[in-house]
């Protein structure tokens, strides 16, 4: 093209022209497809042999999600598996993005939702609305938001000293996260057999009975917040910079901060209502999707897919693995991810950034 400029680094592309620049990164892209198409084959492959003993035919499962197929292949894709796998990916992409979004926020690789107290905030508010029967007049979504939100803001302004940085969200983070959790066993406590065994498989990360009342919701949060981070994602790099190198370029700090972290906390309480807080998700899908792409901080889309592919595989080996019960999906993330935080945690303090 006429007047365009091309010019090419390792790991990057960039190009300007009259009234247009850009960067683009070929690697990012080549793990998005790669993401894409990791997501997309175990969503099929849990759609086909999820739940139940009835086996669909992989090369069905396509045809069937679009209303071709017989009718007991289409009632076990469409009525039985879809519902369950579209709230597993949906609360995926969720958990990542919000994992990418608070550990750039914080420039701390273990900082995540469910280590800050997001998750756990919106889990007392939905454990006190099951405690108090308000859970069924509410919903569990809509305590999930006032949760998440509340916890956020609260870190806020507890960490708020003539501004906020990183080290003191993370900090206040964790404080906060033992306050709500402390409230939710209080709330398990005082409640009656039935409605504690019902508080508790609901805070283990549990897929089972969730359908299409836990997606639209969370899919209309996605759809309402992913844009504005991306819209963010210019002033969420310059934050990697520190605060006054990103003042200095034009940045409002404590504005973009404040606002990610809310737009984070809205996206882990939606995802913690619809699926219960699925541990680990959020703190490894950043860091997994950072070393594919080999990028300086955590892509939220590249985050977002890999928590997406993360929790489908999870939840596909808890209804697989063994032959008389389907596991919570949080069994099988914690499983997985207590390895990958040891990992960091020993990483860090390789780097000497551990304490």
């Amino acid at each position: 093209m006429l007047g365009l400029h091309v010019a090419r680094t390792p790991g990057r592309v960039a190009f300007r022209g009259p009234g247009v620049s850009g960067l683009v990164r070929p690697r990012l892209i080549l793990t998005w497809l790669v993401l894409s198409a990791a997501a997309f084959a175990v969503f099929c492959v849990t759609v086909a042999t999820g739940t139940g003993d009835f086996s669909v035919p992989l090369a069905d499962v396509v045809p069937a999600l679009w209303g071709s197929g017989d009718p007991a292949t289409l009632f076990a894709v469409r009525e039985l598996r879809l519902p369950r796998a579209t709230v597993a990916l949906l609360s995926g992409l969720a958990f990542g993005a919000a994992g990418a979004v608070f550990q750039s926020v914080t420039r701390n690789p273990l900082a995540s939702p469910d280590m800050l107290g997001i998750t756990q905030g919106a889990s007392a508010v939905v454990a006190t609305g099951l405690a108090y029967g308000i859970g069924s007049s509410l919903g569990t979504q809509t305590l999930g938001l006032i949760g998440g939100l509340t916890a956020g803001l609260l870190i806020y302004v507890l960490a708020w000293n003539r501004g906020t940085t990183g080290y003191r969200i993370v900090l206040v983070g964790i404080g906060v996260s033992w306050m709500c959790t402390s409230v939710t066993f209080y709330m398990i406590s005082r409640t009656e057999i039935y409605q504690a065994q019902k508080i508790l498989g609901w805070l283990v990360g549990n897929l089972n009975d969730r359908g299409w009342p836990q997606a639209q919701p969370l899919a209309l949060a996605l759809l309402a917040v992913l844009p504005v981070v991306l819209l963010l994602t210019r002033l969420q790099r310059t934050l990697l910079l520190g605060d006054e190198v990103a003042g200095g370029l034009g940045t409002p700090v404590q504005r973009t901060r404040l606002t990610l972290l809310l737009c984070g906390s809205a996206l882990a309480a939606f995802a913690t209502a619809a699926a219960g807080p699925i541990l680990f998700v959020a703190l490894a899908a950043p860091q997994i999707a950072q070393r594919l792409a080999r990028t300086p901080a955590p892509p939220v889309t590249a985050a977002a897919l890999t928590g997406a592919a993360v929790v489908l595989l999870s939840d596909l080996i808890s209804q697989r693995l063994l032959s008389d019960m389907v596991l919570p999906v949080g069994v099988v993330t914690g499983v997985l991810g207590a390895p990958f935080l040891l990992w960091q945690l020993a990483r860090a303090n390789r780097a000497g950034s551990g304490g």
